[in-house]
């Protein structure tokens, strides 16, 4: 009879410990400063540069921040361009800019080329497997040709990816199946690369018009069909969704008079788009 409290008592507890061992409390982080890292997914050698905050020793999971380059780009530009590791630096979570092969994302989807979906997903993985982030705060971001790509992993890997903000390259792939996506984007009505208004020469590459592809995001969330303009004066403009399904608020700041670059002088992209990522973990 002893024996077999024993053993009941054990098998108990076996789960518990479980779940103690394969999510610690904290880790112990190794600081990365900027370390390109190789992988293959889909059977194509990938790189991506990986930033780890000296301060994160120590701390519980880390968000992460994928950071997308736009078409000719490259992981050390792109580092540069938004300041995204100086932020990490002083916020708390990590950093991965990734490079698309030729310098140019597979979106729209083109079988041939890299599948760049699973690129994402296999560089979570790979981070994951090395340091502690915490699978509820994985963002990405992007400019441009890095935005369509952010646009598709909403749509794509939304399982995996907690919010989106796709910078001066917003796109609707959808129907999208899964969990409604917290959606920030920037754009300005100067741009002539990724024109506001959509419906260009640049075929399957920039189709909808920005507020078109806002109100296809919209209506995945299930948000009020209204969209909303708050009075500001200035070039900056917020036009928003409200009433998403589970808070998965989608948001578009207009800067008139803005072209085809990332914002600093009208809004600080980088530090709007973090404080919008830190109020949406995955739900």
């Amino acid at each position: 009879m002893r024996l077999l409290c024993i053993t009941a008592l054990l098998l108990c507890a076996l789960p518990a410990l479980a779940r103690a061992q394969a999510t610690p409390a904290t880790c112990s982080l190794t600081p990365v400063n900027g370390e390109i890292r190789e992988l293959t997914s889909g059977g194509r050698k990938r790189i991506y540069r990986l930033f780890v905050p000296a301060n994160a020793a120590g701390q519980a999971r880390l968000p992460l921040v994928f950071d997308l380059h736009g078409t000719g780009g490259n992981t050390t530009g792109r580092a540069k361009e938004t300041g995204f590791e100086a932020l990490a630096a002083r916020e708390g979570f990590a950093v991965a800019t990734l490079q698309a092969e030729d310098s140019r994302w597979n979106v729209p989807v083109f079988t041939p080329r890299a599948d760049d979906v699973q690129y994402v997903s296999d560089v979570i993985d790979d981070i994951a497997a090395r340091s502690c982030i915490d699978p509820a705060r994985v963002y990405a971001t992007g400019f441009s040709g890095g935005g369509r790509m952010s646009s598709l992993l909403g749509c794509r890997l939304n399982d995996r990816i907690a919010a989106i903000a796709p910078v001066g390259g917003l796109r609707w792939f959808g129907p999208c199946s899964g969990r409604a996506v917290p959606v920030l984007t920037v754009h300005g009505l100067a741009d002539f690369t990724n024109a506001y208004e959509g419906h260009g020469d640049r075929g399957a590459e920039w189709v909808e018009s920005v507020p078109e592809a806002l109100a296809g995001w919209a209506a995945h969330n299930r948000c009020q069909q209204k969209l909303v303009q708050d009075k500001q004066a200035g070039p900056l403009q917020t036009l928003r969704y409200a009433g998403c399904e589970r808070d998965a608020e989608v948001k578009l700041l207009r800067i008139d008079g803005m072209g085809h670059v990332w914002p600093r002088t009208e809004v600080d992209a980088t530090a709007v788009i973090w404080q919008f990522f830190k109020a949406h973990p995955l739900r």
